[in-house]
């Protein structure tokens, strides 16, 4: 009939439950835990070659592919995640208790993996400062890293999502906790060394800040700009997480690098007029960072106006004409900032020209028992900036 292997005659002529299993229990297990440390070796060898086989792609000439999106990433995770799959649904056919110990494993040695791929980030940093020139992509590879983990980070919850049962999730959540602290150590690291590269770029420029060629009018602030915004027309490639915590680094590392160069004292206004020439174009200087971090901070929710404040209220103090307002103008600034130390107020006033050592000494002193009240959104931005000081003993009394 069409329904042959239901046919009354074929029946079987014993009862099949009553028959032993094939194999017994213990050879199974057996089987389970020699499948087991098998695939353990597997997946580490694998994991191992496609690391080797991403980095070799990390010094090619050529840009990286980028997703639909435009977001450059490398093949990276795509291939890892399609070899846990495959091992995943082999593991699942056999039974759910071989699925989930697939599944722990794969994300155990994603674990270790990642630790290797941090350490392998950095060491192409490292190669990558020894001659700037090679490799010649290395932005875009960093830029795709930097993504890489984020691809990561949704490829281990999809797999968590699709082959582990929901009461299981308590006994991942540490692993998983590891691995996400792990992916955004190695984004951050790559974040920060895209910025070194802008910053080792910006070095003459910002050496050229608080200078005499500054002060008659040198361009070092527009070719700032025009260099970070430049730079991020690249990082415009890095996904969203990433390029916003990108964009505030950038933004408080220029505002600092522009603090210490009026720190490090590298100019003394000589009279009134250099003083309101030098704070007006510290204003104006403000506004240009203002504008470009607005710009690329556009959509990103970040608030970019509080850091250049900080240049606006040095230049107020700078600027001020009358000498016995010093004491009222330095306090406002120091209850606004109120982690900026005596040595930063020294140098500021040193930079005005016309405070005598006295004046100094006695505006440091009362500040000293002065209360404040910071703004509570202030992030502490003095305490990166380190004043010079003089080491001859004799220059000092």
């Amino acid at each position: 009939s069409t329904e042959m292997m239901g046919n009354s005659e074929l029946s079987p002529e014993v009862d099949v439950n009553s028959l032993n299993a094939l194999i017994s229990q213990n050879v199974v297990d057996q089987l389970l835990s020699k499948y087991m440390s098998t695939l353990t070796s597997n997946i580490i060898g694998w994991l191992r070659k496609a690391l080797e086989t991403d980095k070799k792609d990390w010094i090619k000439e050529t840009e990286p592919e980028a997703d639909q999106d435009g977001y450059y990433q490398t093949t990276l995770p795509a291939i890892v995640f399609q070899m846990f799959e495959q091992n995943l649904q082999v593991a699942a056919q056999i039974n759910e208790d071989l699925k989930t110990k697939v599944l722990l494993l794969c994300l155990q040695q994603m674990n270790s993996f990642l630790t290797r791929y941090k350490d392998e980030a950095q060491l192409y940093k490292e190669e990558h400062l020894k001659n700037r020139q090679y490799p010649q992509c290395y932005v875009q590879y960093m830029i795709a890293v930097i993504n890489n983990c984020q691809t990561f980070k949704e490829s281990i919850i999809s797999l968590k999502r699709k082959y582990l049962k929901i009461e299981m999730e308590d006994t991942l959540s540490i692993s998983h906790t590891s691995m996400d602290a792990t992916l955004d150590t190695i984004a951050k690291e790559g974040c920060s060394s895209l910025l070194d590269e802008v910053f080792m770029d910006l070095e003459p420029h910002l050496n050229e800040l608080m200078t005499k060629k500054w002060l008659m009018g040198s361009n070092a602030v527009g070719t700032i700009c025009v260099t970070v915004e430049d730079y991020f027309n690249d990082f415009a490639k890095i996904k969203k997480p990433y390029k916003k915590t990108m964009t505030v680094e950038a933004h408080r590392r220029v505002v600092v690098e522009y603090i210490r160069a009026i720190m490090l004292k590298r100019i003394s206004f000589k009279n009134a007029e250099e003083r309101k020439e030098g704070a007006e174009r510290m204003i104006k200087e403000a506004e240009q960072f203002r504008f470009l971090f607005k710009k690329l901070a556009a959509g990103s929710g970040e608030d970019t106006e509080g850091l250049c404040d900080i240049i606006e209220a040095i230049a107020e103090v700078i600027k001020l004409t009358d000498p016995s307002l010093l004491y009222l103008e330095v306090s406002t600034l120091v209850s606004k900032y109120p982690d900026i130390r005596d040595d930063h107020i020294a140098a500021l006033l040193t930079v005005r020209g016309d405070a005598s050592r006295d004046m100094k000494q006695t505006i440091i002193e009362t500040l000293d028992q002065g209360p404040s009240q910071p703004n509570p959104n202030y992030v502490p931005i003095f305490k990166e900036i380190t004043v010079p000081t003089l080491t001859v003993p004799k220059l000092l009394k």
